[in-house]
């Protein structure tokens, strides 16, 4: 079992940043990946950024050049660093790991959930 708690959600003006953390626990020697997604009102969860367990990154479209998903083993913490924020960008951010069976076989961890509003 992987524990997962977000923190650094708020509220923020357009053009502004924060930065969200998930700190992991239990089994997380079995991560293979983590990641952040969001939920906005309304619509599906949709990914957001992701990082693997060797470091390599991806991004929707959405956020490219914009956010940047970072790691730090040693605090077994995932960052979300958001810069230029939109308010097409408030939504509950969700913290995913991911441990993997085999290539199509895995287990989703997820966090509780913090929210992030930015004004216009």
């Amino acid at each position: 079992q992987v524990q997962l708690v977000e923190s650094g959600g708020g509220l923020v003006q357009a053009g502004g940043s924060l930065r969200l953390s998930c700190a992991a626990s239990g089994s997380i020697d079995s991560i293979n990946a983590m990641a952040w997604y969001r939920q906005a009102p309304g619509k599906q969860r949709e990914l957001v950024a992701g990082i693997t367990s060797g470091g390599n990154t991806n991004y929707a479209d959405s956020v490219k050049g914009r956010f940047t998903i970072s790691r730090d083993n040693a605090k077994n913490t995932v960052y979300l660093q958001m810069n230029s924020l939109k308010p097409e960008d408030t939504a509950v951010y969700y913290c995913n790991a991911r441990q993997y069976y085999l290539r199509d076989v895995f287990t989703d961890y997820w966090g509780q959930g913090t929210q992030v509003t930015v004004s216009s």
